[in-house]
């Protein structure tokens, strides 16, 4: 495919329906779920994707049952103590967006020897977005901007949407180009509000953890024949192409 994504940005769902249907704890889906997410990172170095940002756990996340909060949190933990070393082996760069602090502390300490020990890496940016709001991103954002404004190091004319975006979560990276969504559901739950704007919308009926690099190349594929035209009409994208 000539024509791919910069940026693919995904949300995961469908793991506790995967499980439910196969009378499987909700846990047992998640666990499943990083089998796929093994396999779109393997997809996305293949096809030289710069950046694949994943929807894990979002604010909203933290008012589930407490028995499943406890348990996707040891689940980060161990995912975090098995998959690193492979991850940076393949110059993969691990970060993590959202409110961290909530996190156990263990979780908290993992997370930034991850990010310590990708930090240099090239290749794939890998972007995990837990305990994560579009609002709340903003909401940081425009605090970010007021600060500065009262420290008098910016001027509230100067503020536009160039310098909001540079105070958001992905800041140094391009922007979605593509949003996945697993699992049936059609909306984008708080995920990346300000970043998506004028991302590519593909909606899968798999559930996650049956998501395997056919649904993944399927939703390439789709990408590739779709026109972006960021505002202009068809007629002027053809023009600039041609």
């Amino acid at each position: 495919m000539a024509n791919l994504p910069r940026h693919v940005a995904i949300i995961m769902d469908g793991n506790g329906r995967w499980a439910k249907k196969r009378f499987l704890p909700r846990f047992a889906g998640h666990q499943k779920g990083i089998e796929s997410v093994r396999c779109v990172i393997r997809c996305c170095v293949k096809q030289k994707i710069e950046v694949l940002t994943l929807f894990a756990f979002s604010s909203e996340n933290w008012h589930r049952p407490i028995q499943e909060v406890n348990a996707l949190m040891k689940l980060f933990i161990k995912a975090l103590q098995s998959e690193v070393d492979e991850l940076n082996e393949n110059n993969i760069r691990l970060c993590f967006i959202g409110a961290r602090n909530g996190f156990p502390e263990q979780l908290q300490i993992l997370i930034d020897k991850a990010e310590k020990l990708t930090l240099n890496n090239n290749g794939l940016n890998l972007i995990i977005a837990a305990s994560y709001g579009g609002r709340w991103d903003i909401a940081q954002a425009a605090k970010t901007l007021a600060a500065q404004v009262q420290a008098g190091t910016l001027q509230l004319a100067d503020i536009n949407e160039a310098k909001l975006s540079q105070a958001l979560s992905l800041a140094n990276l391009p922007a979605p180009d593509l949003f996945i969504r697993t699992g049936g559901e059609q909306r984008i739950s708080n995920f990346l509000l300000w970043q998506l704007a004028y991302a590519e919308m593909y909606f899968s009926e798999t559930l996650w953890p049956d998501f395997n690099e056919k649904a993944f190349e399927s939703a390439l594929e789709s990408f590739a024949k779709r026109q972006r035209r960021f505002g202009r009409t068809g007629d002027q994208v053809e023009e600039k192409t041609s």
